[in-house]
């Protein structure tokens, strides 16, 4: 009877962690799946009087409504990348006292309505989750004026 009730303790020790690893990756998944899609990094011009200074990588998700077709829209990556592309080389997203990063309000602006473009009545907002510029760039220095 002993040996009975040892060999089913050591059966559920065993047991356990496969139960909780089973748990976690269910969680896992639940939580890789949503409704938006993450564009892969994108490089934003950074230009200065007409002179190219830097480039910002941007990690940029577009969310989607509840009603959204994710699979669908997902293989439409690209073309939102490119429409953002686009838009960084038309006007620059630059900040005019830091180089280092884009002007996010522009971005989102420009990106939010390039993707209802693209997927109409599909787009709940678009987000910036990361920049990281490429190199370090001094800061522009302060306007003097001018004295006579």
């Amino acid at each position: 009877m002993w040996s009975r009730l040892l060999i089913l303790a050591f059966a559920a020790i065993l047991a356990a962690p496969l139960g909780a690893r089973a748990g976690e990756d269910k969680d896992k998944k639940s939580k890789e799946v949503g409704q938006y899609v993450d564009l892969q990094p994108v490089a934003m011009p950074i230009v200065v009087d007409g002179r190219l200074v830097n480039y910002v990588f941007v990690y940029v998700r577009v969310n989607l409504k509840p009603n959204a077709d994710v699979i669908k829209i997902r293989d439409k990556e690209p073309l939102f990348r490119d429409a953002l592309v686009r838009d960084a080389h038309k006007t620059p997203f630059v900040l005019p006292n830091d180089w280092q990063k884009v002007d996010e309000a522009k971005l989102v602006a420009a990106m939010t309505r390039d993707a209802s473009a693209i997927v109409p009545g599909a787009v709940a907002s678009v987000s910036i989750t990361s920049q990281t510029s490429q190199k370090r760039v001094m800061p522009p220095r302060p306007a003097t004026p001018d004295t006579p």
